[in-house]
Order: structure tokens, then sequence, then C-alpha cells
């Protein structure tokens, strides 16, 4: 639990991090992420800004998922919605880039 308000990305991205150990959470909120790229770009591709709705239910769907039962924490967005946000998106792309791991435990 945060005690004092954060006031920056930088100062969130470790909370963010620490709330996210468990491999099955983080591989849930890759999954909605990427999901959510493919679902943008379907929708400028079919020219459909009606599928644009679709993205907070997959991309909070599954990490909301990975939180409450596997994490078994409450999700920072409730607190933090902007910087939760950008710290998945930076999560994803450092998951991808391999400079953070699905289980972080094993380093």
């Amino acid at each position: 639990m945060v005690t004092k308000r954060i006031k920056s990305l930088k100062e969130f991205y470790p909370y963010y991090l620490s709330e996210h150990q468990n491999p099955t959470c983080r591989r849930l909120h890759f999954i909605g992420t990427a999901l959510v790229f493919m679902v943008l770009f379907l929708a400028i591709y079919l020219v459909n800004a009606w599928i644009l709705l679709l993205i907070p239910l997959i991309g909070y769907g599954f990490a909301w998922i990975g939180h409450f039962f596997y994490e078994k924490n409450k999700p920072a967005t409730f607190q933090y919605p902007l910087y939760s946000l950008a710290s998945d998106f930076i999560l994803f792309f450092d998951l991808l880039m391999g400079k953070q791991k699905f289980n972080p435990k094993n380093k």
C-alpha cells in the first residue's frame, strides 16, 4: 500500500513493478496490452471507431484478472490511473525487449 502520494512516473514505476511480481499476472498484462494494440490497429484498418470500445474491456479485463486472482492485490489504476496506464505500456515494451522478465523472481 502506498502511504505517500506519488508525484511522477519515474517514482511510480518501481512501485508498479512491486505490485506485478506474479508471472501469470505479468503474462495477463502483456496479453491484454498486445490485444489492445491489435484492436487499435483493427479499428484503424476497418475505419470503425466502435471497435475502440473494446480497448478498456480487454486491457483492464486481463490486468484485473491478474491482480484479483494471481497477484491478490488491488490494481494501482484505482489510485493512479494515468501512471498505471503509462506503466502498463512501459512494462509491455520492457518485456518485449527483454529488459524485464515474466518471472521477476528468476533474475
